[in-house]
């Protein structure tokens, strides 16, 4: 069971006195952009990601996903690419000075002004102390957890499109036509680092390398705990009673 350390800071669900939470639009919405720095904590497999991106289009602000950053130099072959994808292919966590090249680049660009969500980083406190060292302020830290067989048997099902990123599941939410992507129409792939043997691999490297980012940030006060269970309508429910500015 990935759950949070008893006695580890706010509960999601824990009220604030005198503070409006910051309400959720309806799917399709879109906001006035606002100032929201956020980190999004959790497992492979947890959902934060699809979290993310509904948080990135409602509100103006983008998602920066280191993960879906990497495939994308993979792909391209760039010098990060090739570095990376050795330690992606076999499900380990790849170094924190290449992932902190990347990021710290992206955070100079325009369109970071009003705010962020990141997706993925930081994964250890390497990465985190980099972070502050860019003068970097962080809002809120959002850390989702979830049963691990669960997590297991959701990064099993997933297939993804090679040329958009759009991730399916098998059983959760299929594509239209078995094997083929409703958007750009070629077939989906089972990625590596989403089979079994690599799947149990990278719950074990998050446990020891990322988890122990929970304590950093719950001594900043920072932290707020989301149960990833349930539809996303309940977790998004769920990360409005954290989101409060």
């Amino acid at each position: 069971m990935l759950t949070p350390e008893d006695g580890l800071n706010q509960r999601a669900d824990a009220s604030v006195e005198g503070e409006a939470p910051l309400a959720l639009p309806m799917e399709g919405a879109l906001l006035t952009p606002i100032k929201m720095r956020l980190v999004f904590l959790g497992s492979p497999g947890v959902g934060k990601g699809t979290q993310a991106k509904r948080l990135s289009k409602q509100y103006s602000v983008p998602q920066v996903a280191t993960g879906d950053m990497l495939r994308a130099a993979i792909s391209k072959g760039t010098a990060e690419g090739k570095e990376a994808k050795s330690y992606v292919d076999s499900g380990r966590l790849v170094p924190d000075h290449l992932v902190i090249r990347i990021v710290q680049a992206r955070l100079l660009e325009d369109d970071m002004r009003n705010g962020f969500i990141l997706d993925g980083f930081p994964r250890t406190k390497e990465q985190a102390d980099a972070l502050f060292e860019m003068g970097v302020g962080i809002d809120k830290v959002l850390n989702f957890y979830l049963d691990e067989k669960i997590l297991v048997s959701r990064i099993e099902g997933r297939r993804t499109c090679s040329k958009c990123n759009e991730i399916y599941h098998m059983d959760y939410h299929p594509p239209v036509v078995v094997g083929i992507c409703d958007r750009c129409g070629i077939p989906l792939i089972h990625r590596k680092d989403d089979k079994a043997a690599v799947v149990k691999e990278r719950l074990i490297v998050y446990q020891k390398e990322t988890a122990p980012l929970t304590q950093y940030y719950e001594k900043q006060g920072c932290l707020f705990h989301i149960d990833a269970n349930g539809s996303v309508e309940d977790v998004a429910r769920r990360i409005q009673d954290a989101c409060r500015f």
